[in-house]
This record gives structure tokens, sequence and C-alpha cells, in this order.
């Protein structure tokens, strides 16, 4: 996972990256800035991966944040203006983007940036498919914690800052994110299959287009996580059979 900034004085600009990191699964933005300043004194307290940033900003351009950054963050140039590429590859940067920027151009370049940070790339670092059974996490509901079997789990999903775990008996709402839970699951058991979505992969009766059914409900599934949903049922029957 590659923790993002992005740096823009344009706030639908800064909406829009925030748009398409939220749907690539290697990505999270943990802050944005509309005065680079900002950023740089952040930099001081904490570290980050990757850096979404424009050139022409008041105060401190992108040139000259570059130049102070000293290399602690990846970075991959956003501007509507392609006369600055120059520049910013001279400072070793991952991608140049041109604004307006499309999802498919976008994806090119963080795919560059995870596989810098991680050699062999996003498709390598996942685990193989295997069937595996057992296991329980604990789970806040109001002022308890309650014990949820993994076997009994069919899907999960995610309502802002809450997730809805459904069971075929009961539904339990929790306070925890989606990225929370993903680090509790087994991801050779629990498949995220859209930006709100996990399906446990043993549960599902029947995948239809773009859509898979289990509990006698219909769950999309996002296109960004198609390809790779695909490949995981593949390499799943290949391990049944």
């Amino acid at each position: 996972m590659l923790q993002c900034w992005v740096i823009d004085d344009e706030p639908l600009a800064i909406r829009l990256l925030e748009d398409h990191l939220s749907k690539v699964p290697f990505l999270e933005m943990t802050a944005s800035f509309s005065n680079p300043m900002d950023a740089l004194l952040e930099l001081n307290k904490t570290s980050v991966d990757l850096i979404f940033l424009d050139i022409q900003m008041p105060q401190l351009n992108g040139i000259q944040f570059m130049e102070l950054l000293r290399n602690r963050a990846m970075v991959i140039v956003t501007s509507a203006y392609h006369e600055y590429a120059i520049n910013g590859f001279e400072h070793n940067v991952v991608d140049y983007l041109l604004k307006p920027i499309s999802f498919e151009r976008f994806y090119r370049g963080v795919e560059k940036a995870y596989n810098l940070k991680v050699p062999g790339g996003w498709e390598k670092q996942q685990p193989d498919f295997s069937p595996a059974s057992g296991g329980y996490i604990f789970v806040k509901v109001d002022s308890k914690r309650v014990r949820v079997e993994l076997d009994d789990i069919f899907y999960i999903q995610g309502l802002k800052n809450y997730v809805c775990i459904v069971t075929r008996t009961r539904k339990l709402v929790t306070l925890q994110t989606m990225k929370q839970l993903e680090e509790l699951l087994s991801p050779s058991r629990f498949v995220r299959i859209h930006k709100s979505y996990f399906v446990a992969l043993d549960k599902v009766d029947v995948v239809e287009r773009q859509q898979v059914y289990l509990l006698d409900k219909a769950i999309p599934v996002g296109s960004t996580y198609l390809d790779r949903f695909n490949q995981i049922l593949s390499q799943h029957k290949k391990s049944k059979s």
C-alpha cells in the first residue's frame, strides 16, 4: 500500500485525484494540501510514499518544492502545462500527468510508482488463493466486542466510517473502515470486488457479467477490481481441481 498526498491549489483538481485514488487498491490518500509550505512542514513530522504535485502554485511552485523535498518521497507531477515536463524529469519524477487526467493515464502512472516501491509489482505481491476455514475476529458493536466466525461471513459492505458484516443469520454494524477490516481478513478467503464490498469467495453462488450473487443479493463488481477478481476465480478453480 502506498501512502499518498495531493498538493494542488485547485480544489477541483484535488477532488478528481481523490476519486482516482479511491479506485486503486494499492493506494491510500492520507492528506491533501492547497499550500505546498504546509506539506513541507508536515514532512518534518511524518512520511509519505507518493506525492501528486501541481507545478504552478503561489508562494512555492512545484519545481521549488521538489528541490526542498530532497527525494524523501516519489513524485508524480500533475500540470496543465507540458512545458515543465523536462524540469520534472530532471528531478526524477515518476511520471508527468497532463490535466485533465483520465483514470487510465493515472493508473499507468501509479503502477510505475508501485513497481519502484515494491519490486515485482502489484500482481506479484498478491498471495496464492487456496481454500481455508476456521478462525474468527472481534469487532466493536456499540460498547461491546463481538466475536464473528470467519466461516459465517458472506459479505462485508462499507458504509462511510462504518462497515456492515453480513452472515446468514445477522448483520453487525461496526465503527471501522474497510481498510481496517481488510487488515484482519485473510485475502485467501475474502476478496474485494468493489470499493464498498468484500465477499467470501466460498459463499459466491453465481457470477454473471459484473455481478456476483450470494444470499439472494446481487453485488456489483467494480471495473477496477474486475480483472483481478476473474484471475482469483481462475486460481481458486485450479486449487480445487
